[in-house]
This record gives structure tokens, C-alpha cells and sequence, in this order.
């Protein structure tokens, strides 16, 4: 809708009456007419700021009207119509502000921030009729949302305003559409320096709640982008939220750092060095909760949840290390290697000793077609991701292949070359591994050979895949069996 240029000065007359009148439906179409007006970009560029000014003294105005309704023989239609206005002064807030570097300093400088952010916590705290309040709230926070895009000085007014608690209030709104748009003003407002405040004790509990609804609430994809772009990247903030994390809030974290690996340009993932690292020592701290699921003492969720953290920590260690140039570092950091290799070693001594989770079986038939085996086991898989991890940190490393021999992993890495239902590819990863085990060590080369020379069964399972080791000019080479021999 165009308005003539002499509109402008129509707006604090129009606004005049709702200012000191009763109000009434006939205010209500007042502002809708502003906030419709301002859809019009040539309108919107040429609204003067007297008429902000006007419209700045209705919300002010409300606001004092809400603030005084008490708990008791509240007038119901009359308090409806309040906030039907509210919701229609910030919807021509919002309006003004898209794509108009202009007005969003106008509305800045005039103080409309201040009185918005007192009107969006007055609405999350007063006890007003709830079925009309998620209208006006919905509405303000756009409003906010709006003013921030590509504002800096506005970005910042609203995070000093609203930083830690009004957001956090925001976001635990029981409406989702606000718990969304809380979601984008949060996303557009972060930047470096304030991820650092997130990760402060006192704030922590923003960057929990927005890791919460990634969880619980996984289609509201501004948390999602909140925590992959923004959150991923700050080892503190990392380290702040896993500690302040049940195991089941961790396994989210990790299923979204792990998402962020997968991606296509996996190299941009944005996930910096020390976070790996600190990953890595994490596995290493908490690995042993895994034996805990063979003893029958996870008796508890919570023990259950721990084993799954670790389970996902290495899920995500092995898709770190897959020849992702930023992180194979991995392949230094202190002891994981030998804590992999000892791990491995516990749980396949543990299934071999009696019947329990961690054994081998071949009952295929117990799952259907398309049933996926995982949802029998929190540890399908498992071994065999062990022996990858393994396989990953001893590519072309001369030191872990040595550190993986001199562990005796060797031959515990050939005696799981077996088709295991409860670790399907184990034995493809196995030999994945001794290639990589093998690939120009010659002590090692030397140790498989010489077990293959004593018919060990270690060798003969690895044997019964189709290998060999074959010994070519003082060297020996792992390679395929031909079918005829």
C-alpha cells in the first residue's frame, strides 16, 4: 500500500486518540493501517521520525497498562485489546525495519529496544491470559529479529539487554514458533566474542538450553545452525557445555559434530583442532564405562547413557581421523592409541570368557530385512570401530604401527577377522588395519609371517578371508589369495 508523503504527519494525530481515549477496535485498525503502510518500501523510507516517535509512546503506554493489570478481576476483553495492540505496535516495528539500515537506527536511537525487551519479559512473567499473549510475544521478538539483521550496533544493544536471562527465558517459551524466532534472534546477535560469554558459569545455562531443543526439538533448525556454526568453534564453550551435560545431552552434542564431519566439504567443518583434542581426552577419561553393559551393573539409565557417550566419542574419533588432513594430529595425541588398543583388548577378552554382549555370534537370522540391528545392542559395532580407530592412527605412522606390535595388538586384531553379527564389516576393518600395520614395516611384516610359518589360528582366520602374506625381496607383502590356490 503507497501513502502520500503527507501521511507522516497524519501519524501522531492518528495516535493521539488511543494515547488518551478508552480504547477501542477502531485504535486497533489505527496502527494496522501504519503497520500495512509500511509493507511499501517508498513509505517506509520516507516515514519520518516523529511518527516512531508516536508509535514509541503508545507501546510505552501499554506497557504501564500491562504492568498495572494485577492478578485478580482482570477485564478479560479489555486486556485482550491490549494486547492485540501491543501485538500490532511491535508488527509495525517489525515491518520498519526490513531492509532499512535507516529506521533501524531511528528505532535504536529513539529507545525502542529498551521498552520491547521490558514488554517481551512483562509478558513472560505477568499472569496474563496466556491465549493472548503468544501473539504480541511472537510478534516482538520478529521485531527484534528484524532490527538486529546486518546491524551491528543493534545486535549488540539487544544482547545487553537481554543477555543471559530474558533469552533464556525466551527460549524455554512454551510456544514454538517463539522458541524459533528467540532461535534466530540469538543466531543473528553471536559472534565470536560472545560465544565466550556463553561459555562463562553464569551463562552457561543459554548454550544448554539451545543444545536442549537441538535435541528434543530437532526441526527448529536456528538451533541447530546456533550450535554448528557458532558453538562447535569455541573449545571453552565446548568444554563449558559438556560438563554441564547429562550423557544423554552429550550424545546430541556428538551426533552434531559427527553430522558437521559428514558434511561434503568436510575440511570447512568448522570444528577447530582443540576440540578434537579435547574429544579425544574425553574418550580417554571415560572409555571404561563401556565394560560396565557386559557385567549386568548397568543397571541404570545413566550408566547406560555414559557407555552410549563413549560409544559416540568414538564414532566420532573414527570419522576424525579418516584421512581428514586438520585432524590427524589424533595420531600423536598422547596415549589414545595404546587406550585403544587396551580397550579392544578388554572387551574381546571379556566376550570370549562367557556369553554377554561383547561376544561373537552369526545369528543373522534373528533380524528382519529391514530391521536395523543397533536397536538390539548399544554396542553393535563397537569392536569394529575400535579396530578402525586403530587402523586410522597407524596409516603411513611408523611409530603406532611399532606402538600397536609391541602391545601384542597384532595378534588380537587378527583373531577378530571372523564374521560377527554384532559387528558387521569387523572383519573388513581388521584387515584394513593390519594393511595398515604392515605398509612398509618390516618387524611387522616379519611377526605376521612368522605366525603364518607356526599355523597359528590367529593367522588362518585372516587366512580363510583370502589373504597371505608373501615374502618378496626380504620384504613381506599382505595380499589376496588367488581363487585357484
Amino acid at each position: 500500500m503507497a501513502a502520500s508523503s503527507n501521511s507522516n504527519l497524519d501519524i501522531p494525530v492518528s495516535f493521539a486518540g488511543i494515547l488518551n481515549e478508552k480504547h477501542c477496535p477502531e485504535h486497533l485498525q489505527v496502527l494496522k493501517t501504519f503497520t500495512t503502510a509500511l509493507r511499501d518500501k517508498e513509505y517506509r523510507d520516507a516515514v519520518e521520525e516523529e511518527a516512531f516517535s508516536a508509535l514509541l509512546k503508545v507501546l510505552s503506554q501499554l506497557c504501564d497498562e500491562l504492568q498495572a493489570v494485577g492478578s485478580e478481576n482482570q477485564d478479560l476483553q479489555s486486556v485482550a485489546l491490549q494486547l492485540q495492540l501491543t501485538a500490532e505496535c511491535f508488527r509495525a516495528q517489525r515491518n520498519a525495519c526490513v531492509q532499512s539500515t535507516r529506521n533501524q537506527s531511528v528505532l535504536r536511537k529513539l529507545g525502542f529496544i529498551d521498552i520491547s525487551l521490558k514488554l517481551l519479559n512483562l509478558l513472560q512473567t505477568t499472569n496474563l491470559e496466556s491465549r493472548y499473549v503468544f501473539e504480541p510475544l511472537c510478534c516482538g521478538i520478529q521485531f527484534l529479529g528484524n532490527l538486529a539483521v546486518g546491524n551491528q550496533m543493534c545486535k549488540d544493544d539487544i544482547w545487553q539487554h537481554s543477555f543471559p536471562n530474558l533469552l533464556l527465558q525466551l527460549l524455554s517459551a512454551d510456544d514454538e514458533k517463539a522458541v524459533n524466532y528467540t532461535s534466530m534472534v540469538l543466531h543473528t546477535c553471536l559472534d565470536e566474542a560472545k560465544v565466550e560469554e556463553l561459555s562463562k558459569p553464569h551463562n552457561i545455562q543459554v548454550a544448554l538450553r539451545v543444545m536442549e531443543l537441538c535435541r528434543t526439538q530437532p526441526d527448529l533448525d536456528w538451533t541447530v545452525l546456533i550450535a554448528t556454526q557458532h558453538f562447535l568453534k569455541s573449545l571453552s564453550l565446548v568444554e563449558s557445555m559438556y560438563s554441564g551435560m547429562s550423557h544423554l545431552e552429550r550424545v546430541t552434542l556428538l551426533e552434531l559434530i559427527f553430522a558437521q564431519l559428514r558434511e561434503e566439504d568436510s575440511e570447512k567443518c568448522g570444528i577447530p583442532p582443540s576440540v578434537a583434542s579435547f574429544l579425544a581426552s574425553s574418550f580417554q577419561k571415560g572409555c571404561g564405562a563401556v565394560l560396565t553393559l557386559a557385567t549386568g551393573s548397568a543397571t541404570s539409565d545413566e550408566v547406560l547413557q555414559e557407555a552410549l557417550t563413549v560409544i559416540s566419542l568414538l564414532d566420532v574419533l573414527c570419522e576424525m581421523t579418516s584421512d581428514l588432513k586438520q585432524f590427524m594430529f589424533l595420531q600423536d595425541h598422547p596415549d589414545l592409541l595404546m587406550t585403544t588398543v587396551e580397550l579392544l583388548e578388554q572387551v574381546h577378552s571379556i566376550g570370549k570368557a562367557s556369553k554377554n554382549i561383547f561376544s561373537a555370534t552369526q545369528n543373522f537370522s534373528s533380524f528382519s530385512a529391514d530391521e536395523d540391528p543397533s536397536s538390539h545392542s548399544p554396542v553393535i559395532s563397537f569392536k569394529a570401530h575400535l579396530i578402525r580407530l586403530i587402523g586410522n592412527l597407524c596409516h603411513n605412522n611408523t611409530n603406532n604401527q611399532n606402538k600397536v606390535r609391541e602391545l601384542e595388538g597384532i595378534p588380537l586384531i587378527l583373531d577378530n577377522c571372523n564374521i560377527d553379527s554384532n559387528n558387521p564389516f569387523i572383519s573388513q576393518w581388521a584387515i584394513f588395519t593390519i594393511r595398515n600395520l604392515l605398509e612398509h614395516n618390516v618387524q611387522n611384516q616379519e611377526l605376521v609371517a612368522a605366525m603364518e610359518r607356526r599355523g597359528t589360528s590367529d593367522y588362518s582366520a585372516l587366512r580363510e578371508l583370502g589373504f597371505l602374506v608373501e615374502e618378496r625381496d626380504g620384504s613381506f607383502l599382505l595380499k589376496p589369495m588367488r581363487k585357484d590356490s
